[in-house]
């Protein structure tokens, strides 16, 4: 029953967050239609990595990893939990007041900080005017990001799990609107990044209220349980900073090429549609889960608990990178060539998707191993790590560069993520049982690479096949859902058939991630 509730956890996130994609999806085949990938889509997107990457630096690295752990272990002890929530909270929205503020006249800087070869024409203007518009989501989505983890810690996934919709969902309605009043696309899709941070945190507010938590205003004030707060997020905080810095180094290799940074940047939402519904749904379920195990003692009980988030994201994560790598070019093309879009924009962009796919397993597994470190308040390690794959990052970006092009963009952050795992896993050898493989998993891993491998045998046949279904604009939807539902197929079949998972164990986990729950 144990491991019914923690796959239902993964699938109720996971559920979600594949819907957040699908519109993800929606949302940068209409940018593709509209703008291609030319010097407006390339500005909007720096300007919209900006904050982002202050997002995830501050927000994902120091709350989701510091503040879920104490927040969850006040929580249960009957202690004064929102007291503790309300401080960060509001101190939390002091800081991002100042911070957005200096980040908006400093805009210049911070755009050059990030695509220095935009200095060199047209692009930076746009870059700076609409990273002025959107920054302010930074003060929002931070904030979203610290409810989200209240809700999380108590077991209540689905209101997180659903806010991020919302975002991709204003910038459809966005661009509908524009194009029919003609309006300016570039700049109104920044003016919908705050206005979609708006309605998230309006989403977040109310859930966490029908959760218990008041959240009344409370000026902020520096309490001794929130300098330990800082003193355990600190070192989180500048590891996600340095995962920012590896961004920050793409995109300066990728700035130098002409639509570069917008054949990355459709490449990376493409390969985000696994990593986010796999690795946000393990990630998010299964820090709190450890945290409580290892808390409780309870070292079986959280070996389990690694182990089937384990599972879980092999299974769904190796057939997506096998099929990112073979059938790159058919995704790309199906999805968005149309309007401005054109061949090059086509094999650019597949040629970084193949490659980010490669690296695919080891951005999940990132999502797996940290908790075990988060869940221990230990966030020195992941820090130490990250700085050494950062470094590798730089020299493979900028020493490629020349050889290569664009793509040594690519190719740094696929083989830093591997290392980045390498040193994850060997220091998680340590920990004791809790961080074990079982025998479940020995017993499937293999397996699952099995047929994953034959998938990609499948994939490659198909994709030949269907070649020139493909390319006809009046059937290449249909070419490219047979290539992805026969993938499919056979992949759970053939899977299911050698042992490499339980489809029974899984329809009952989502029948249960389906069941009314009391919660937001």
């Amino acid at each position: 029953m144990a491991r019914i509730r923690l796959v239902a956890g993964f699938l109720t996130v996971g559920l979600w967050t594949l819907l957040s994609r699908v519109f993800g999806f929606v949302r940068d085949v209409m940018m593709a239609a509209y703008l291609g990938a030319g010097p407006v889509t390339d500005a909007f997107f720096v300007a919209f990595s900006l904050p982002n990457m202050f997002r995830r630096f501050f927000a994902e690295g120091a709350f989701n990893f510091a503040f879920v752990p104490i927040f969850a272990k006040k929580h249960e002890a009957d202690e004064d939990a929102e007291s503790f929530a309300r401080d960060a909270f509001w101190g939390m929205a002091a800081l991002l007041l100042i911070f957005s503020t200096l980040a908006v006249i400093a805009m210049p800087f911070l755009v050059w900080g990030m695509a220095a070869g935009f200095a060199q024409d047209e692009r930076f203007d746009m870059a700076v005017l609409f990273g002025r518009v959107a920054f302010p989501y930074i003060f929002f989505i931070s904030l979203v990001a610290l409810l989200s983890g209240m809700l999380n810690a108590v077991g209540r996934f689905t209101a997180a799990a659903a806010a991020p919709v919302l975002l991709n969902v204003v910038f459809v309605l966005a661009m509908i609107t524009a194009d029919r009043a003609g309006w300016d696309m570039g700049l109104t899709l920044a003016f919908a990044v705050p206005v979609a941070g708006v309605a998230q945190l309006a989403a977040l507010w109310i859930a966490v209220r029908r959760a218990g938590f008041a959240m009344r205003f409370r000026w902020p004030r520096m309490t001794p349980e929130l300098k330990r707060l800082a003193i355990i997020a600190g070192p989180a905080v500048l590891a996600g900073g340095v995962v920012q810095i590896n961004l920050i180094v793409g995109r300066q290799v990728a700035s130098f090429t002409e639509n570069a940074v917008s054949w990355l940047s459709y490449a990376d939402r493409l390969y985000q549609l696994p990593l986010g519904v796999v690795g946000i749904a393990v990630g998010v379920v299964l820090l709190p889960e450890l945290s409580r195990r290892l808390r409780a003692g309870e070292t079986e009980a959280g070996q389990h608990s690694f182990n089937r988030g384990l599972e879980f994201a092999l299974f769904l994560t190796l057939p997506c990178a096998v099929a990112l790598v073979v059938i790159a070019t058919p995704i790309v093309s199906v999805l968005f060539a149309r309007g401005a879009w054109t061949d090059l924009d086509t094999a650019s962009t597949a040629l970084a998707l193949a490659v980010y796919g490669l690296g695919l397993p080891a951005f999940v597994l990132h999502k797996v191993l940290q908790p075990l470190y988060y869940a221990r308040h230990d966030t020195k390690r992941p820090f130490q790590y990250a700085l050494v794959s950062m470094v590798i990052n730089a020299a493979i970006a900028i020493g490629l560069m020349g050889t290569l092009g664009f793509i040594a963009a690519a190719w740094a952050t696929t083989m830093a993520g591997w290392i980045m795992v390498l040193q994850l896993w060997l220091g998680a050898r340590g920990m004791g049982q809790a961080a074990r493989l079982d025998a479940q998993m020995m017993r499937r891993a293999w397996r699952i690479v099995l047929a994953s491998l034959a998938l990609g045998g499948v994939l490659f046949g198909l994709s030949l096949m269907l070649g020139e279904m493909l390319v006809q604009s009046g059937q290449r939807y249909i070419a490219l859902m047979i290539l992805i539902l026969g993938g499919a197929g056979f992949y759970l079949g053939f899977g299911q058939m050698i042992g490499a998972f339980s489809l029974p164990e899984l329809r009952a986990a989502l029948k249960r991630s389906r069941a009314p729950k009391p919660q937001a």
